[in-house]
Parts: structure tokens; sequence; C-alpha cells
């Protein structure tokens, strides 16, 4: 059930945390090609690493297949830096090969152009008040922790997983205006530059939407949303759910398993 496109995006993998979803995303990856693969930046976080995070050998696998993507001339793979993988300043701009490290850049899809950029550089609280980001940060990793040992006590009564940090998000008035100016304000930093949408990452709240003439885009995060925005060779894009995806894979593949086996006992219906 592999299927091709012509750009996906994936923003906010966070890898170096414990519930980054590295597995899922590979297997996402492996079964949904593109000619341009732009990663949105957040994708290591660094933040988390200088503070001791982990890095396991599902993140070394995820890297692994970027890299041989690349290397097969296939795809092309652009890093755009988030904040979390500020450590980027350092060599940006980067280019080798099929792979290149930005700050931000523009698209044509079609006739309309699209400015991708991760984010941050708009949040007024990340870009000038580092110290309360930092503190957020400590706050969303805790709360991950408990959404994780959470989660195991759903899965032994067979339950679907549950995100404690996105019911938050919407119960909190002030969290739901903070998106909805977010949004607001990408949508105009796009107009600014004349471009027909923006595509983004950051606030980890995947989107589909005209915001003011404005097509906006938002990847999403692959910690708790686990989805991606996907461009078909028409121009048309959607926010994909893995575990929306994955629940159609799986019949996809019941479908074919019993389909062989009925042909192994009535060969002449072949």
């Amino acid at each position: 059930m592999k299927q091709q496109f012509r750009t996906i995006v994936i923003s906010d993998v966070h890898l170096g945390i414990k519930d980054s979803k590295a597995k899922e995303l590979t297997r996402f990856l492996k079964y949904n090609s593109c000619k341009t693969l732009i990663l949105n930046g957040d994708i290591i976080d660094g933040w988390q690493l200088r503070k001791g995070g982990k890095w396991k050998k599902m993140h070394t696998r995820l890297f692994s297949m970027l890299i041989k993507l690349a290397a097969s001339g296939k795809t092309e793979i652009i890093y755009t830096r988030g904040n979390h993988d500020d450590f980027l300043d350092e060599i940006v701009p980067f280019v080798f090969g099929n792979f290149s490290i930005v700050r931000d850049l523009e698209i044509k899809c079609g006739d309309k152009t699209y400015y991708v950029v991760h984010g941050d550089v708009f949040d007024h609280i990340t870009s000038n008040m580092r110290w309360i980001a930092k503190l957020g940060d400590v706050g969303y990793t805790l709360l991950l922790r408990i959404n994780r040992y959470y989660n195991k006590r759903r899965q032994k009564k067979g339950l679907p997983y549950y995100s404690l940090s996105q019911k938050m998000k919407s119960m909190i008035k002030s969290a739901v205006s903070f998106i909805g100016s977010y949004e607001e304000k990408l949508s105009e930093i796009a107009k600014v530059k004349n471009c027909d949408g923006i595509i983004c990452g950051h606030i980890h709240q995947p989107a589909n939407k005209i915001i003011d003439g404005i097509h906006y885009l938002n990847s999403g995060d692959w910690v708790e949303s686990l989805t991606a925005l996907t461009e078909s060779f028409d121009g048309e894009w959607n926010v994909v759910h893995y575990m929306e995806w994955e629940k159609e894979y799986r019949m996809q593949k019941e479908i074919e398993s019993r389909s062989r086996e009925y042909k192994l006992v009535h060969p002449k219906a072949s």
C-alpha cells in the first residue's frame, strides 16, 4: 500500500526525548514516498539532549533512512531549523547533494507559492523570553511523562491512546487563544511575503484551513498527534494522521493475506 506524493512535510519529531515516535515515523516514510521531504524544524531536540535526554537506536535508524533517501537521488530532503534544534544556526545554510539545511524557504505548488518556516521566530515568548519557553518545555516534558504512565494503564484495559496535553490545550482558554493568534500571525507573514499559503509546525496542532485568504498548513508533531502534511501531484494538500493510516494499512494487509489464502485453497478461482 505504498503511496507516492510530490511533497511530505514532517515537523516536531523531538528526537532525544522518550516520547518521540521515531519508530512510527520510520514506518510511515517506508510506505509513503515523495519527491521532496521537508523536515520543518524540531526534528532533533537539542534542548533535551543538553539536559541528558535519551538518544535511542530507533532515532539512529530514522536518520539512516533519511540519509539513504537523500543518497538515492529520488528524494530531495530540506531541513528547516526550529527552536529546539537551534544548534543548526552554526551551519545554516548547508547543502550536500540532495540534502540541505535552511532557516526558511518558498516552494511552488502549481501556480501558488507557499512560505515554509518552523514558526518559532514569530512566537514572542520563544524568541524574546527564552527562559519562559524553557520553563514551559519542562512542564510539557513532565506532562508527557504522566501521559506515558496513564496510557500504559489504558492499554492494559484495551483502551485507545489518549492525549492529556492535547485535552488540556483544548480546555484552557488562553491556550486556545494563543493558537488562534499564532495562526493569524503566521498567515499575515505569508501575505507580507506575497505568498498564497504558509506551511509551519511548532505548536503541535495539525491544521489545513483558509485564514483571511491565506492557506494555513501546520504539520502537527510526532510526539502525540503523529501527523504529516502531504501534497499530491495535483497540488492537493492533506493532513495525514498516522493512527488512521496504520488502521487502513493493517486492513489492506489483512485483505491481501485472505486473498492469498483463498487462492491457495481455490486455485481455479484465480
